[in-house]
């Protein structure tokens, strides 16, 4: 039965599941994150690994969505990689004027292929792209792509950030998840990852749900919105916090939420595993954000640039 994940071999979500089954399982690769999601819901494969977030470009979305859909899919373990990207190409290769990679990945290399000034091309993964390099394009992905497929490798680290990392989920079958958790051991405590959507909207609704978890001294480590299918301004909340839904000051907050009238869904429950930064560094806040430290007249610009109304 297998783990399955995307395909084709040499992907990140390949190293992902790698890292995760060792030796305990043959994997399984497939073309896309929905028929990872089907081979775990009807049982065809015992367990599946899918990308959720990148530290640079943050949320895979069709991932996301695909988790909150899921009828009968939980995710019972992570596990994080850090991300850096080779450059190849084909021996005996043209002159190179195209990179071809996934576009999380050209997004990451930006630097690279505007000093190469080659034109991006977006491909479906990374490792389709080196599996599929034509003469005139460097192709970005794993360093094991270039055993995999052949290539010779023309840069090494060449991705803008260093330090990026991705969140992978394991996916497995709600009925066995109480089982695989059991066999778990969570040094640094668990995570839980949930959809709460409001089902009476209006001024405070974010508020109300925030509040909760800070008032429990439950740390909501993540929040993101999700737009409700075909429902003008209607949205899922999507948090991870840093407890398990057992846990009693999780169990409070969750069913002082139902009585509140949202409704709510576990998407998942693992191990934390430690790897964190412990401190936010300032120069990774947006450009032009105000300190604490800054003069009075730059916060007051920062704040109340608008405040002159629409030109």
């Amino acid at each position: 039965m297998g783990v399955a994940y995307l395909g084709p071999e040499g992907t990140f979500t390949h190293q992902a599941a790698l890292t995760w089954a060792g030796d305990r399982h043959p994997l399984v690769a497939l073309p896309s994150v929905a028929a990872v999601y089907a081979g775990v819901a009807s049982g065809e494969h015992d367990a599946g690994v899918v990308a959720i977030e990148n530290t640079v470009e943050g949320y895979v979305v069709p991932s996301l969505d695909a988790i909150v859909a899921a009828q009968g899919v939980v995710a019972v373990d992570e596990t994080v990689l850090e991300i850096t990207f080779d450059a190849f190409v084909r021996p005996g290769h043209g002159e190179l004027r195209e990179v071809t990679a996934h576009p999380h990945g050209l997004a990451q290399c930006q630097r690279f292929a505007g000093e190469q000034g080659l034109a991006a091309v977006p491909a479906s993964s990374n490792a389709a792209a080196c599996r599929d390099v034509g003469e005139h394009q460097v192709a970005l992905g794993p360093s094991l792509c270039g055993d995999l497929y052949g290539l010779e490798t023309l840069a090494r680290a060449v991705q803008d950030f260093r330090g990026a990392r991705t969140r992978f989920l394991t996916l497995a079958r709600r009925d066995d998840a109480r089982a695989m958790l059991a066999a778990h051991d969570a040094p640094h405590g668990w995570r839980t990852m949930l959809a709460i959507t409001p089902l009476a909207t209006g001024p405070g609704v974010l508020s109300r749900i925030t509040a909760a978890f800070g008032v429990a001294d439950v740390n909501m480590s993540s929040l993101i919105t999700r737009p409700l299918k075909a429902q003008d301004g209607k949205y899922a909340f999507v948090v991870t916090v840093d407890a398990a839904p057992w846990e009693p000051a999780a169990r409070r907050v969750l069913q002082d939420l139902l009585a509140a009238g949202d409704s709510l869904k576990t998407l998942g429950v693992f191990p934390a595993r430690g790897e964190l930064d412990d401190q936010l560094d300032l120069d990774h806040v947006p450009p032009g954000g105000v300190q604490d430290d800054a003069p009075a007249d730059a916060a007051d610009a920062a704040l109340l640039w608008w405040a002159g109304g629409p030109a």
